[in-house]
């Protein structure tokens, strides 16, 4: 094994030490996320035809269940602990990772399937989630109308832009289009930065809390881990009722931490971004668990 595939076949620990270790310094980069996440989603749309679209009742089960669980999660854990109930709720909000559809080809899933519904949550989340943050969120500051606006003004970009530009590019510029496609597995190098990035953000909280509740951080991981696995078993549950049990568990799943993470940074009380760190290492366990399993049978 050569040193290049060593290291990406570490590069989940290893941005996460990184972070960990290097947080004083990688912390400053913070402004960098939004504009990862956007060309992480760039690269993965220029992959994406709009003719290949295909919507499916599976599709508008799991959206539903992603875009109203959130406020199910929300109103019920909000009368345990506000917080530990903002940490659920980004966690079931936020849509499905880009590198779903890679672990969804490797466990033998419907890989368009997946990629359709990447498209569809990530839509749904970037016209929802300026909604729902307002409500959910302090922002004592703002009135609703003001952080509706605010949040828009970030949020919307990061997640609709990719999705326009890569149209613009596919039939303005084919050519363009071609070459960004075959770069795609970049996307998992951004990933990588991205996570490094985040991950000083939450440790330099962490750390640099004046009051630290680490009781309510302990709760956060802990309802992380079980929103995780639950949405794992629910969406393979409805798509096994669909025949696809691989894609749906992972389109419910597989989620985009990173983006749940500067969310949660950004527009939520910062300690619920331990939820969506949490979340990395568990469905990181999971998908583990999964190719493990796979790689077993016969």
């Amino acid at each position: 094994m050569n040193i290049f595939r060593l290291l990406k076949n570490q590069a989940l620990p290893l941005a996460i030490i990184i972070g960990t270790v290097a947080y004083p310094w990688i912390s400053y980069l913070s402004f960098l996320t939004p504009g990862l996440i956007f060309t992480m989603l760039l690269l993965t749309f220029c992959k994406l035809s709009p003719r290949s679209i295909a919507i499916r009742r599976a599709h508008v089960w799991l959206l539903a269940i992603q875009l109203l669980g959130c406020l199910l999660v929300y109103a019920v854990l909000s009368l345990y602990n506000p917080v530990v109930a903002q940490g659920a709720f980004i966690c079931v909000l936020v849509p499905t990772a880009t590198a779903a559809a890679v672990i969804t080809g490797l466990l033998g899933g419907d890989v368009a399937f997946l990629t359709t519904y990447l498209l569809l949550c990530n839509v749904g989340v970037a016209i929802v989630a300026p909604l729902l943050l307002p409500l959910v969120g302090s922002g004592a500051e703002l009135s609703f109308a003001g952080s509706l606006l605010r949040i828009f003004g970030q949020v919307g970009p990061v997640l609709v832009a990719p999705l326009l530009t890569a149209w613009i590019i596919r039939y303005v510029f084919p050519r363009m289009n071609a070459w960004l496609a075959s770069k795609h597995n970049l996307s998992f190098y951004f990933w990588t930065v991205a996570l490094t990035i985040v991950t000083s953000i939450t440790v330099k909280f962490i750390v640099e809390q004046e009051n630290p509740d680490y009781k309510t951080e302990i709760a956060l991981a802990a309802v992380s881990l079980v929103i995780c696995a639950g949405q794992f078993l629910l969406g393979r549950r409805i798509g096994r009722h669909y025949g696809d049990a691989v894609s749906s568990g992972q389109g419910l799943g597989q989620k985009n931490t990173i983006l749940a993470i500067w969310l949660a940074q950004a527009y939520l009380n910062p300690v619920s971004s331990v939820a969506p760190a949490a979340y990395v290492l568990w469905q990181n366990i999971i998908n583990s668990y999964q190719l493990w399993r796979k790689r077993r049978k016969p």
